[in-house]
């Protein structure tokens, strides 16, 4: 049975992409959210097995996001995307909870070992 991924960035594009790259390796994409409102909300209501976490949105940002999602489910598999120079904030990512990061511009091989280094 397929994993099953939900997607959160604000870009459509970073969606798209992410989407993309997580199908072509047989994981199902269950959901999308634009932000970490919508990412907490969804996370809830669709028990995803893998979370793709941006940092920076709108409305609630990926690390608050985190703290609440790992709260509701200690074993949360949250795995950041961040651009480059967002170390300071990648920290903070896995102090909240996050389980590990990807950086953008994606790197499809990098995208998919890092979710099965978690599974």
């Amino acid at each position: 049975m397929a994993k099953r991924v939900l997607v959160v960035d604000d870009a459509a594009f970073m969606r798209m992409m992410l989407k993309d790259i997580l199908t072509k390796a047989n994981y199902e994409i269950v959901g999308e959210a634009a932000n970490g409102q919508e990412a907490v909300d969804k996370y809830q209501e669709l028990k995803p097995d893998f979370v793709t976490m941006d940092i920076t949105m709108p409305v609630k940002d990926g690390i608050q996001a985190i703290k609440e999602i790992v709260k509701i489910d200690p074993s949360a598999r949250i795995i950041v995307c961040s651009a480059m120079g967002q170390q300071a904030m990648v920290i903070e990512s896995i102090q909240a909870g996050a389980k590990d990061f990807i950086v953008k511009p994606f790197q499809p091989n990098r995208v998919i070992e890092a979710l099965q280094k978690l599974e």
